[in-house]
């Protein structure tokens, strides 16, 4: 890519990159929209609408790591290619699924396909950009990470209504075909000047692989299938806790191999650096209460005001207004007032998320609750967006793997629990506040931990990460960063 090249050839990349990202990031919640129908349309058990959902996202949360590592061994972009055509493939075989089994054998196959796929998004965008040109491309991709499951609302609610074709709830998959199509001849070509492999891939650390999927499965696998299984209530605590021993247990080993001077599946050496776990937990806690506020949201307004599942995602584009314009503007701002975001933006939505809840109880005025939701979004792109660029600022190039996996992992966990334990909260107590008190109170503690890792990050930098990741990006990738950054 030479300095000649046009506006729009600079962008592709970064356009078919976060397009990728979109596809995935709305799956979960075009199905859940679509899962009602599905069920009557092919006569499937009451358990079928939450094996479609759960299949996709426990595939998902399971290997994401691990895509992440396989991305540093054959190449970002490859994988994400590899990835992208996998899930194009498997939407096909879903939206043509004849009965329950292949239907759900499928979303497994699209969930994984996104772990190989997802990853390697923002590991290239840190890789390849510099600068202001990497400030605007993150805040694009965490406009995307936040709001497809939003999007993915209104998105699956018109699809389905609009019927075309008699498809009905196939539609909700069969539209990635056609996109993914269009990504994977635009991408071949794009992304060719990405960063490519190393030229002596490391063997690939199957034990870690083994002990973080147990981990991961026991994580989110009750949360997610618990209750429409008939699980005990007790299952997802215990869950819970097995999978925090499981990832300590993954996390000695991946030392160990360090250590030993082997390859592990995570650089752990991210983790060890000051701030990055508190960055790490600040962004999580606001995905997490995001994604217990939005389920919440949109059970009141659905089930206690009547409204169907496309208004009620009609009612979330203030909100996508609100994080679009804040996400995207916040990397044009001064240093200073970039850095006050991720303290100011938690509090603002959590009382917003107060009186939402408070406005909700019997009615819904348009305007108000318009006006809020915009503004609880743009409060929650503030306590996001500059978190998440400034620990990929303060990450040595090397982390652009690890740094990929963590946040990948980390949001889609904490958007799991957040449905399960706010969710499940106002399921038992719908006519109270008490999981907006919940979330308000969890959305409090992420400014503690922002500014806990804003100060770290202020410090001399730690030792350099070790786990061996993509070389540098070459000189065309390093074309790519300079006609970006003008």
């Amino acid at each position: 890519m030479t300095t000649t090249t046009t506006t729009a050839g600079r962008r592709a990349p970064l356009v078919v990159l976060l397009t990728g990202q979109a596809m995935a990031s709305m799956d979960t919640s075009i199905a859940a929209v679509a899962a009602p129908t599905i069920r009557l349309d092919l006569a499937g058990p009451p358990a079928l609408a939450q094996l479609v959902l759960a299949g996709y996202t426990l595939a998902f949360a399971v290997l994401v790591v691990t895509g992440a590592r396989i991305g540093s061994r054959h190449g970002p972009a490859r994988v994400f290619l590899l990835g992208l055509t996998g899930f194009t493939v498997a939407s096909l075989a879903c939206g043509l699924a004849p009965e329950p089994v292949t239907l759900v054998g499928a979303r497994v196959v699209q969930g994984a396909m996104a772990a190989l796929m997802v990853p390697q998004v923002l590991a290239l965008i840190q890789a390849t950009y510099v600068g202001t040109a990497r400030g605007r491309a993150i805040g694009a991709y965490s406009m995307i990470l936040a709001l497809g499951v939003a999007a993915g609302q209104v998105a699956g609610g018109l699809l389905v209504t609009l019927d075309a074709g008699g498809l009905a709830w196939r539609t909700a998959f069969l539209v990635n075909v056609p996109v993914g199509a269009v990504l994977l001849v635009a991408g071949r070509r794009a992304l060719a000047a990405m960063p490519a492999a190393a030229t002596r891939p490391a063997a690939l650390d199957l034990p870690g692989v083994l002990l973080l999927a147990a981990a991961m499965l026991a994580l989110v696998g009750p949360a997610v299938l618990g209750g429409d299984l008939g699980w005990p209530s007790w299952s997802t605590p215990v869950g819970v806790a097995a999978g925090v021993v499981g990832v300590g247990v993954f996390l000695r080993h991946e030392g160990r191999l360090i250590r030993r001077g082997g390859t592990p599946l995570l650089d752990v050496a991210v983790l060890t650096r000051v701030g990055v776990p508190a960055g790490l937990l600040a962004a999580c806690l606001v995905m997490g209460c995001y994604a217990g506020f939005l389920f919440t949201l949109t059970l009141r307004l659905q089930e206690g005001l009547g409204f169907t599942a496309l208004a009620a995602g009609l009612a979330f584009l203030p909100y996508a207004a609100g994080f679009a314009l804040c996400g995207l503007a916040a990397p044009r701002l001064s240093g200073r007032l970039r850095d006050a975001l991720p303290l100011i933006g938690p509090p603002l939505l959590a009382a917003v998320v107060l009186v939402v809840t408070m406005l909700t109880r019997d009615d819904w005025q348009w305007l108000p609750g318009s006006l809020l939701l915009f503004v609880g979004g743009a409060a929650h792109a503030a306590g996001f967006t500059p978190l998440v660029d400034r620990l990929a600022t303060a990450l040595p190039a090397g982390a652009a793997t690890a740094f990929s996996a963590l946040i990948s992992t980390g949001t889609l966990l904490a958007a799991v629990l957040g449905v399960t334990v706010i969710g499940g909260l106002h399921l038992t107590r719908p006519d109270t506040p008490a999981a907006a008190a919940l979330t308000a109170g969890l959305l409090l503690a992420a400014p503690v931990a922002a500014g806990r890792c804003a100060r770290a990050l202020n410090r001399p930098a730690g030792p350099p990460s070790t786990a061996t990741d993509p070389p540098a990006p070459t000189v065309a990738a390093s074309a790519t960063v300079t006609e970006l950054e003008h």
